[in-house]
């Protein structure tokens, strides 16, 4: 019974003792904390001061606390009439009726009518919808979403970033704009949707695809001519590869201020090759040639496309280092597709990846159309070179096309020079589509499919090669 009564008076005890532990604690902070000011008293001078400016300063962008405040702020300047008029000189409505107001309502019709395109129209709808999305928000006055100073004079400033004030949620998404991640994602999700096979089984394709990187590098001179600096001029020469992330991640190294209007152009473009196009091949071709019959592609093995990807990744980050991420995502993708043992993976990337990076890369491209980058000449003149720089290319692998036939026994539809352009596989079908007006037997879609791809490739290299020789 005594050691029961010993047991209970020790528990009692310490329990006694945990519960005086935080007043005593508060005892010794507080004793502390007047030492402490005592201490500073004594040794103030006018350098101590100046150092404790600068939390004050940092603090005042922190966010503010509002725990054990009193509803008495409020209720004493409180009224009806003052409630009204904050909110009315608040409202994103007053915006449109102070100077430059009308630029906001522009850009907000601008990105309706590239909704409609994109939802009616379905111009490009995957990307264009949300690129036009994130420019009606970026437009709508007062909302704060992005902040184009952040990223001014093309660095991010991560300092503004820290402190967290200020910072808007697109401009927190268009940081993998910015740091060129999103683009790389995509290639991944568009290599594992790519068969190299037509490309590997008539590597003379190789040449097309490379013959319609022209228009990039004639627009890049065209660009120049009109007053173009050289970084902007090889941001706007890159829309005639008529590929959009390759377009996005050049753009984003170069020429950030220009991005908005170059990813317009580019998509807009790429949905319109059923239009550009025809008119293009039909002018540089002959009734005979568009005619011309290819004989069958051969069977490509596995391992032929599994040591493809590897071998172009390998030769074109050796020539060319600057091309490694464009290449590099766009070989992984398709070797995750060929070997046969990563086939979640490959779905993953073809599917749930690439839909939700393509969110992200839209709406973060579209905000940076803003009525200060947007509304002005820069941008009627984006549109037509970029316009072109795809017509130039076009015409390129069609013309090349007709200077093989001269030295080759087995005869090219030149049709299929018109696909080297990167809009895959929209440049082949149209090559398909206006060979078979001229000639109904004739399948040109898999021949297509050869300098289509080879698009792809002499577009990411045709950013290398700009993003090497123009320093950043």
């Amino acid at each position: 019974m005594k050691s029961v009564k010993l047991y209970f008076s020790l528990l009692l005890s310490a329990v006694m003792l945990v519960m005086a532990a935080p007043v005593m604690a508060q005892d010794d902070a507080a004793a502390a904390g007047e030492q402490n000011i005592e201490q500073t008293t004594e040794v103030a001078t006018p350098e101590a001061e100046a150092e404790v400016v600068a939390p004050e300063a940092e603090a005042a962008h922190a966010p503010v606390s509002t725990q054990g405040r009193s509803n008495d702020d409020i209720d004493e300047g409180f009224s009806v009439s003052k409630a009204i008029g904050d909110f009315a000189g608040q409202s994103a409505i007053a915006a449109f009726f102070k100077e430059g107001g009308w630029k906001y309502a522009l850009m907000l019709i601008i990105s309706f009518v590239l909704l409609y395109l994109a939802i009616v129209k379905k111009f490009e709808p995957l990307l264009l919808m949300p690129i036009a999305f994130g420019m009606l928000l970026t437009n709508l006055p007062g909302a704060g979403l992005f902040h184009s100073e952040l990223f001014a004079g093309g660095h991010v400033h991560w300092e503004d970033f820290a402190l967290g004030s200020d910072v808007g949620l697109l401009d927190y998404l268009y940081l993998g704009v910015k740091l060129g991640i999103y683009p790389c994602l995509i290639f991944v999700g568009v290599g594992a949707m790519t068969d190299f096979g037509p490309l590997i089984a008539n590597p003379k394709s190789l040449l097309l695809g490379a013959a319609a990187q022209i228009g990039i590098f004639a627009t890049f001179i065209g660009a120049l001519a009109l007053g173009f600096n050289y970084w902007e001029a090889g941001s706007i020469g890159i829309i005639g590869g008529a590929d959009g992330p390759t377009a996005i991640y050049l753009t984003s190294k170069l020429a950030p201020h220009l991005l908005g209007p170059i990813a317009v152009a580019a998509y807009s473009y790429m949905a319109l090759v059923p239009v550009i196009q025809p008119p293009i091949m039909k002018a540089l071709t002959t009734d005979a040639e568009r005619k011309i019959e290819m004989k069958q592609l051969r069977t490509v093995s596995q391992r032929e496309k599994i040591i493809f990807p590897i071998a172009i990744t390998v030769v074109i980050a050796i020539l060319l280092p600057s091309a490694a991420p464009l290449i590099g995502c766009l070989m992984l993708g398709n070797l995750m597709k060929e070997c046969g043992v990563t086939e979640r993976l490959s779905k993953t990337v073809q599917n749930e990846l690439m839909n939700i990076v393509t969110i992200f890369l839209g709406i973060s491209v579209g905000a940076t159309a803003t009525a200060a980058s947007f509304l002005n000449a820069q941008t009627l003149f984006i549109l037509c070179l970029g316009i072109i720089a795809f017509s130039f290319g076009s015409a390129s692998g069609v013309l090349l096309a007709k200077v093989m036939n001269l030295f080759s026994k087995e005869k090219i539809n030149p049709l299929i020079g018109s696909a080297g352009v990167s809009a895959v596989p929209m440049a082949a079908r149209v090559s398909q589509t206006v060979g078979q007006k001229y000639n109904p037997g004739n399948f040109l879609l898999m021949h297509a499919m050869g300098p289509n791809v080879a698009g792809v490739i002499g577009s990411a290299v045709a950013a290398g090669i700009l993003l090497a020789f123009l320093p950043m």
